[in-house]
């Protein structure tokens, strides 16, 4: 009994204690749910348990019986209360044996009792515990997403109630684990940063960690130190002498640790893109971790006029009113589209609504806006538009409007086969649908446009597949077509990619909104005309 107590719990317990009787065991709240139950043999006789509770009520409570039995025909019922902390919620023993009663049951279910007592009050401890540590990661998990859509200040708030505090500024870590080994990483990720690093378990990729840890990190050592072997990382572990990356990669055999640049809190959003191009880096490498190559934002690089265009097109999101007050309002409606362009269908569990819901949503959001959200060419405008509008506006020096005539505040890229070739609903539309390449030409865009496009310079048939996978709207079958491959080997060369760009393209949130302003940047130059756009790539490169 003892044995069964330690190893199998309350369910093992009952199960042998059924096989003793020759009938039915069961654990039954005082509600009259049966919480376990097991019978061992065919025949044995299921109960009516709230009848059975009802009867042996009074002679439980009222009386103060320790113990009630109540002969049902050709079976007995014997009822045993269980002592607990709460005696108004405590379970009773309820067993179900043939008649006449075996000699020595009733001495034998009192010794069970205490048994069951114990089993009940350790099991009822560790739901406890599974419900506090579930209502802790949720609350972690609901302070990354209120980080991730910028409202600072509610995260700091519900954060208090957390350790440890938030750090300001961060660096992003996204760790991949292998299986189900995310509660064994996060114990060594914690250990490894000293319990200074913010961990979130990833409400989208089931195998992924997400660390907020302090942009203050210990002393990376020298060059030959970071390309050694597996053992004397782990001695760099134990003085301090690592990052969090390197720690955790030395420690855990199977892990993949990709790391953002320093980022400011109120931009952890940017932090876990570049961390997540960075692990599709380091899945390449023997090592097991990298870290983000410094890459300015788009966002940043766009200037007054970005901003003014990015407020133009966004208008009708941002201000828009709900018809009935279940509808989702302007701000629900902005963390969707961010939500689905990051992590596209995934988003559904990023935001914990329903596929069907989210696919509305994104309807209703082209439509308010006057895009064609299954193009790639309005996804790409409608991600730059929002990274803008999340980036705290710089101090600089006014410049002209985009709108010199002041003609509305049109919001549609149109229908064309690019950003340029708006064919909206009024002059106020087209004008904005122009605006976003006059937006491009600015030098420092073309400058972010270059470093976007340098690693694949000189590399043989890297930008071709790009361009073709991009006009393809990132899909792998028609792709593969295009360029008279397999799609295994469309895929390789993705891949191929990733590791030369430092960027992920095949898993959301991928590079392609980037490279493909970066090449409309690129092809701006070549042909200034308003009505080029990446479909016209292969005569480009021809």
């Amino acid at each position: 009994m003892h044995r069964l107590v330690r190893s199998g719990g309350t369910p093992a317990l009952l199960r042998w204690l059924s096989g003793r009787a020759d009938g039915w065991a069961g654990l039954v709240g005082s509600d009259g749910t049966v919480l376990h139950a097991a019978a061992r043999t065919a025949g044995a006789v299921v109960p009516d348990v709230a009848e059975l509770l009802a009867e042996g009520a009074t002679a439980l409570t009222e009386r103060g019986a320790q113990a009630y039995s109540l002969d049902t025909g050709e079976h007995t019922a014997l009822l045993f209360p269980l002592h607990t902390d709460d005696p108004g919620t405590a379970p009773v023993l309820a067993v179900v044996t043939p008649r006449p009663v075996a000699a020595g049951l009733a001495t034998l279910l009192a010794d069970v009792v205490l048994a069951l007592e114990l089993c009940w009050q350790a099991e009822t401890l560790e739901r406890k515990r599974r419900r506090v540590d579930l209502a802790e990661s949720r609350g972690r998990e609901a302070v990354l997403h209120l980080l991730m859509t910028g409202q600072l200040s509610i995260a700091q708030q519900v954060a208090g109630a957390l350790r440890p505090r938030l750090p300001d500024p961060v660096r992003v870590c996204v760790v991949e684990c292998s299986g189900d080994g995310r509660d064994e990483v996060a114990r060594v990720c914690a250990e490894a940063d000293g319990g200074r690093s913010w961990i979130v378990r990833c409400p989208v990729y089931v195998r992924h960690l997400i660390l907020v840890t302090p942009a203050d990190e210990a002393p990376r050592g020298t060059a030959t130190d970071r390309v050694a072997t597996d053992r004397a990382a782990t001695d760099r572990v134990a003085t301090g002498q690592v990052t969090i990356d390197e720690a955790v990669a030395a420690r855990v055999g199977d892990c993949v640790v990709g790391v953002s640049e320093p980022v400011p809190l109120a931009d952890t959003a940017t932090g876990y893109r570049q961390a997540f191009h960075a692990l599709a880096v380091a899945r390449e490498l023997p090592s097991r971790h990298a870290r983000f190559g410094v890459s300015p934002e788009a966002a940043l690089v766009v200037g007054r006029a970005g901003r003014q265009w990015a407020d133009a097109l966004l208008a009708p999101l941002l201000t828009h009113v709900p018809r009935r007050a279940q509808d989702p309002v302007s701000q629900e409606l902005a963390a969707t589209a961010a939500s689905w362009l990051a992590f596209s269908s995934h988003a559904t569990d990023h935001l914990k609504i329903h596929r069907n819901t989210l696919a509305a949503r994104v309807r209703f959001i082209g439509e308010l806006l006057g895009l064609d959200l299954h193009r790639l060419a309005d996804q790409a405008a409608l991600d730059l538009a929002l990274r803008i509008r999340a980036t705290p506006a710089p101090a600089c020096t006014a410049e002209p409007a985009p709108y010199a005539d002041g003609t509305g505040t049109g919001t549609g890229i149109g229908t064309g086969a690019g950003i340029g070739t708006g064919t909206g609903t009024g002059p106020g539309t087209a004008k904005a649908a122009q605006a976003l390449d006059e937006v491009l030409r600015r030098p420092s865009v073309r400058e972010w446009a270059e470093q976007q496009l340098a690693p694949v310079q000189g590399v043989r048939g890297a930008e071709e597949t790009l361009r073709t996978w991009l006009e393809c709207e990132g899909r792998l079958g028609p792709t593969a077509a295009r360029l008279g491959i397999s799609v295994p080997g469309a895929r390789k060369r993705l891949t191929r990619l990733e590791t030369v760009l430092q960027r992920s393209l095949l898993r959301p949130p991928s590079a392609r909104y980037d490279l493909w302003l970066a090449l409309r940047r690129k092809d701006l130059d070549l042909d200034p005309g308003p009505d080029l756009d990446l479909t016209a790539c292969d005569a480009v490169t021809s």
